[in-house]
Formats: structure tokens, sequence, C-alpha cells
């Protein structure tokens, strides 16, 4: 009976590792404060880790994992964003109503600037060279000139955006949460253009772009990753994935997909073409771990997560931590 025991332990862990393809959890991060997170970033300069919670920001040495700054006074803060030819970068501070400015070196505060009603997802836009911040009450994108730190634009959108990402060719395109709907704005005259239907896909959340493919890539509330033609708005395939899909990004060189499911899982799905799409990994990960950054040079896996008090909303004390996810 040993051996037969023994014998089928050990062909579940070879079928677990297979059907994962070998990702795991492979280094985990502590950070200092019990507050609410929301979005991690990778600066593409200093190539360290911006993780947001509760009124800072806290940066951290990507490889090790150690403290290298924080940006304090960011009340309610979800993302930061980064303009490198412009050496600053901004986080969107959703209690106050701003966008803080900080330089892309230093982390040395440089001004806030006032956006529209609950700053949310951020990103830099490559074609224009702008700041584009999602207000989530507010309906509205705000548009920032890093060369002036002005809002140069607000765009209306006839529902809440919840994130937005661009192809660099004038188009940028903004996942709806409750319209479940992706918006097509015009980087060049910030007017919102074409809504399209993502079909079955409801609460969309995290949003990423395939430039090669044209491919949009929606994750939304009920466990279904869009994927969408970003010319047209044609629906192309609706792929399953975890439940409390708050993030989804794309790794280009590798043609991988990723999504960051809060039930505590990570989905990994391969782009094997424009159309064609495989599950090759759903990763045990932690619950609440909702959010993620890819790392385009070492194809690593970042999430911010913490442990909650049963059943409550409240953090455990000294468990807010980053977790690193490789092959």
């Amino acid at each position: 009976m040993k051996q037969i025991f023994t014998a089928a332990f050990l062909l579940s862990v070879v079928a677990a590792s297979a059907q994962s393809g070998q990702y795991h959890v492979s280094k985990t991060f502590a950070i200092a404060g019990d507050s609410k997170w929301d979005y991690i970033a990778l600066n593409p300069v200093t190539q360290q880790l911006y993780a947001a919670h509760g009124t800072r920001v806290n940066v951290l040495d990507k490889v090790k994992g150690d403290s290298t700054g924080v940006i304090e006074n960011t009340a309610g803060v979800h993302g930061v964003a980064f303009a490198v030819k412009a050496g600053k970068g901004y986080t969107t501070n959703g209690k106050s109503n701003t966008a803080t400015v900080f330089d892309i070196r230093s982390n040395r505060v440089l001004g806030e600037i006032k956006t529209g009603t609950k700053p949310d997802a951020i990103l830099f836009e490559p074609f224009s060279q702008k700041i584009i911040i999602c207000n989530g009450e507010s309906d509205n994108l705000s548009v920032i000139d890093p060369a002036t730190d002005k809002v140069v634009a607000t765009v209306a959108l006839g529902g809440g955006p919840e994130t937005a990402v661009s192809d660099g060719k004038g188009n940028i395109y903004v996942n709806l949460e409750d319209k479940n709907e992706i918006v097509k704005v015009d980087a060049r005259t910030f007017a919102a253009g074409a809504h399209w239907s993502l079909g079955k896909g409801e609460g969309p959340t995290g949003l990423a772009i395939n430039t090669a493919t044209n491919r949009l890539y929606s994750g939304c509330a009920n466990k279904l990753l869009v994927v969408m033609d970003a010319g047209n708005g044609h629906i192309v395939q609706s792929i399953n994935i975890g439940g409390g899909c708050d993030g989804v990004a794309f790794d280009a060189s590798q043609k991988t997909i990723f999504t960051s499911n809060g039930e505590g899982t990570l989905s990994v799905i391969a782009a094997e073409g424009a159309d064609k799409y495989q599950t090759v990994a759903t990763v045990p990960t932690h619950k609440g771990a909702r959010t993620l950054v890819v790392d385009p040079a070492t194809h690593h896996v970042y999430l911010p997560v913490a442990d909650y008090q049963g059943a409550t909303k409240t953090i455990v004390p000294g468990t807010f931590r980053v977790l690193e996810v490789s092959k």
C-alpha cells in the first residue's frame, strides 16, 4: 500500500507541475504598512518596484525586495506611471482627487495636480507623450502634459473607467466597468469614439494589448478574459480565468498573457496567434492577489497582497507583501 501511495503521490506532483508549466511563487518581499493596496508598477529607468497602498507608495529593489524609498502623502493611492523623457513619475490619489508628481530617479516629490473624481488607473501614453488618468467616479479621463504638469484635456466617457491601454499609434482603449464595454479614444484629439460591447464579459477590470496582433485582452469579473480585435471591436474569443481578476498583463516577447485573480490564482495563457489562445498554467498565489506587473526583461510577475482577519476587510498587521512568480 505504501508503494502504491508513493507512486500516486509522485504522479499527482508531476501532473500538477505539468499543468502549472512550473510557474510558482519564487520569492516573497515583506513591506511595511497595513493599509489597503491596489496597483504595482515597475520603474523603467531604475528597475524598482512601486507598490501603492494606503497613503504611501513603497519603492522596492526587485531582486532583493529591500526598501529603497517611500513616496508619502498619497491619500488613497491607486497607481503609478512614468514619463521617462520628462524624468517624472505620477501617482493617482483616490481620496484627495490629485496626482502626485515625483522625480523618476530620486522619488523626490515635485508637486501635485488636481484630477477628476477618484483617480484610479494611470498610464503613460507614448503617441501623445501624455499621462492618462482614469477617474472612476467622474466617468472621464484626465490628460496631463508632463512638460507643464497641467491637465490639458478631460475626456468624457459615458461610463466608469477602470483601466486604459494604448497601441502607441494614436489610439487609447478604456474598460468601462459599469457598462461592460471598451471605449476607443483618439490620442490626437482626446475625444471618445466607438463603444464596443464585451459580449459575455461582465465588470471589466484589467486590460492589456498585444500591439503586434492588434488584440485587446480584457479581464472580467465573471471569470472571463475577452479577446477583442482593437480595429473593429469584434470579439475573437472568451477564455475562462479565475475569479476576482483585477489585473491583466501581456509579456510581448514571450507572447504570454497573465491575469491576477483575487481568488488566489494567476492564469497564464499562451497567445499562439492573433486568434488562437491556450491556457498553459493556473498558478496558486494567495487570496487577494488581484493586481500585477510583469517584468519584460526577466518575465517575472509581481503581485501585492496581504492577509485579512477572517471574513473582515481588516488587514492582519505585518502581512503586506509582494509575491514574485517565475519559472
